[in-house]
């Protein structure tokens, strides 16, 4: 017994003192938590709204005080056309619109109903549906107050609900963009890293250093393979999206793999730069998979709108190469954004592309250590 007591105290010395097994049992859950408690949410704050006021009366002015007032919503356009309204929201300036049509109060007053007509981003209909219950709630208490003002009167202001992009709200179109993104950063990211670091744990490293390779050719001739095999794990997707699912690309077949192979490019960068800082499998695997896992879930948009959390994630979210290939694939898939309007996307991408590269090849020794 007496030995089993000691060989108990060792096991626990011996964690205490491995730094990364006490980060892994008492970092990564409080870590999990914040993440969790913090970005898992489905209230929206601070609805980008932009107003087509086709009446311009009191009755939609009083709508559209009570839409503000409410804490939810903030105008940031003024739209005069519906094409106005659809390049608003391929651009992204604004995620629901509120039609008021022609002669709004005079109908109103004639036969005691009117509607307003609500479009929302169909492409991410969560968040779609989130909206339109709170632009209905709202629409619900001017109704109801206004009904008491009228003595016993019923002034009907109806919501007519419209996605764009998405009018059925079908949640594959949410979920295959998303997905493209996990799968590829995941695969690059990880096959890239374990790549390396294999080379490192058995020795063949030796033979690549001692050989008249410098660094970027060791690196470029361990990216390339990936880099082809992924995009053809793109190319299906795509294709299955389109077949069995009837995801539709509205865009350019064309430039949606060219912005994928960049987001490839940026993955296996990624991928590189973990093994350039590991030496084993084991590490590099558990960088990629904690490191890479959670925050493309939690922190891209993947499925929790990221305007909806605090401010040190959202600064964050910026840092997550998948927020802004998410951004580029569902405005080329399901809106039919062209280039002009994701090139800032498409900037940042290769901005952190070359970052990595360049950090890899600075990290990346010559030389055994």
């Amino acid at each position: 017994m007496r030995s089993f007591r000691a060989f108990l105290l060792k096991e626990f010395y011996h964690i205490f003192r491995d730094r990364r097994t006490a980060a892994i049992l008492f970092g990564m859950p409080l870590i999990q938590l914040l993440l969790f408690g913090f970005a898992i949410r489905n209230e929206i704050e601070e609805v980008k709204l932009g107003i087509y006021d086709q009446s311009h009366d009191v009755v939609t002015k009083e709508i559209t005080d009570k839409l503000v007032s409410s804490g939810y919503f903030l105008v940031t356009q003024a739209l005069h056309t519906q094409a106005e309204i659809e390049r608003a929201f391929s651009v992204g300036t604004i995620t629901e619109a509120i039609v008021f049509e022609p002669g709004f109060a005079a109908r109103l007053q004639r036969e005691g109903k009117a509607d307003v007509q609500v479009i929302t981003d169909g492409s991410n209909p969560n968040v779609s549906r989130i909206i339109t219950g709170y632009t209905a709630s709202v629409l619900r208490e001017y109704r109801n107050d206004s009904a008491k003002m009228a003595a016993g009167g019923v002034v009907g202001v109806e919501a007519v609900p419209l996605m764009m992009f998405n009018p059925a709200l079908k949640s594959v179109y949410l979920f295959v963009p998303g997905l493209m993104a996990l799968i590829l950063m995941l695969v690059s990211a990880l096959m890239t890293s374990i790549s390396i670091t294999r080379e490192k744990e058995t020795g063949t490293m030796e033979l690549l250093l001692v050989s008249s390779l410098r660094p970027v050719q060791i690196i470029v001739g361990k990216v390339v393979p990936y880099l082809l095999l992924s995009f053809v794990n793109v190319v299906t997707v795509v294709a299955l999206a389109s077949l069995v699912f009837g995801v539709p690309c509205r865009g350019s077949l064309l430039l949606l793999m060219l912005e994928s192979l960049l987001f490839i490019t940026t993955a296996l960068s990624l991928g590189i730069f973990i093994s350039s800082i590991t030496s084993s499998q084991q590490v590099a695997m558990m960088i990629s998979l904690a490191g890479l896992l959670l925050p493309t879930i939690l922190l891209s948009g993947f499925i929790f709108p990221v305007a909806s959390m605090p401010l040190p994630l959202r600064l964050i979210s910026n840092l997550i190469p998948a927020k802004w290939y998410l951004i580029i694939v569902r405005g080329i898939m399901l809106k039919g954004t062209t280039f002009s309007y994701i090139w800032k996307e498409s900037l940042i991408l290769l901005m952190m592309t070359l970052t990595l590269i360049a950090a890899s090849i600075k990290k990346f020794s010559v030389r055994l250590q």
